[in-house]
């Protein structure tokens, strides 16, 4: 097990290589001048020179980037041109936030999801089976961040059940944060619902024409047992895979819906950063993004087996 550990991490390390170079050299196209945006237009050339050297900007672009991976590598990501903080305290932070937001909404998703997915499948060509799949292609459809302006309309300015604007944290007051949190986790929720449901009834179609699956029929097991017994560990790997891939792009793009319901998150610090031209920011919330995604997918790797009993860590 330790050695496909080892061999997943190694798999990895080449795309965080990838994905920080592509960063950070993406990032020095944007125009503007980090020490003119530290010092703002009064800056004089002889101040702007001496900061530029100060931050290394007067060397070859491939020597800020070695250098900036070995800051990176001492869990030094610099320092924000915006605040002047250190810039992995922030990102830790702000993650805090989506990363609760992301694993409550994903796992909402699955409980209605897969067993809804599933129960299509085995009805399949009922009006049970084609009511699901509309709905998951309704839901499919709609673009998050129009879907979430809805529930905000409906449910906080029609109905006014729900707070439309701020964020409060539970750990300040539990049942305020919940108030302030259910429309963003229901916007990302209804959203995966459509996929999950869809992945989760292909993958039922498949095994349920597997010939273990008739041998049960033939045993005289009843349908309930034959489908949670025998059919869902192997129809649930598939979409398993799914799940880890759908927290991975959350991650990535929650960005949208912390800002239709302005919530503090890491999405929002990468939105706000990439408006105030904070270089340090930006690359360290995208390479952290980046590392967060791998590292999800091998713990999704390494569950695996759990599902399908043909998979092995050897």
């Amino acid at each position: 097990m330790m050695r496909f550990i080892l061999s997943r991490i190694a798999m990895g390390l080449p795309t965080l290589f990838l994905a920080a170079a592509a960063v950070f050299f993406l990032m020095r196209l944007i125009p503007g001048d980090p020490a003119a945006l530290m010092l703002g237009d009064m800056a004089t050339p002889t101040a702007l020179a001496s900061l530029r050297s100060e931050l290394g900007l007067d060397k070859p672009i491939f020597v800020q980037f070695f250098l900036w991976l070995q800051q990176i590598a001492t869990g030094d990501f610099g320092t924000s041109i915006t605040n002047g903080q250190p810039v992995l305290p922030q990102i830790l932070d702000r993650f805090a936030i989506s990363g609760m937001i992301v694993v409550v909404s994903v796992t909402l998703a699955a409980l209605i999801a897969v067993p809804a997915g599933m129960i299509a499948a085995w009805y399949q060509d009922s009006a049970l089976d084609f009511s699901l799949i509309a709905v998951a292609t309704l839901l499919l459809s709609i673009p998050t961040f129009w879907l979430g302006l809805l529930l905000l309309l409906f449910f906080g300015l029609k109905l006014g059940w729900l707070p439309v604007i701020g964020f409060v944290m539970l750990n300040d007051d539990f049942k305020a944060g919940l108030l302030y949190l259910a429309l963003p986790v229901m916007t990302l929720v209804m959203h995966e619902i459509g996929v999950l449901i869809r992945m989760a009834r292909s993958s039922m179609l498949e095994v349920q024409r597997l010939d273990y699956i008739m041998h049960a029929r033939a045993k005289g097991l009843s349908e309930p047992v034959v489908l949670w017994r025998h059919a869902f560990r192997n129809a649930f790997a598939p979409t398993w895979t799914l799940i880890g891939l759908i927290l991975g792009n959350l991650l990535g793009g929650i960005a949208v819906v912390e800002t239709v319901f302005t919530i503090p998150g890491l999405g929002r610090l990468l939105v706000d950063s990439i408006f105030a031209r904070d270089y340090p920011v930006v690359q360290g919330c995208l390479l952290f993004i980046a590392a967060t995604y791998v590292v999800v997918n091998l713990i999704v790797d390494l569950c695996y087996p759990i599902f399908d009993p043909r998979v092995t860590l050897d």
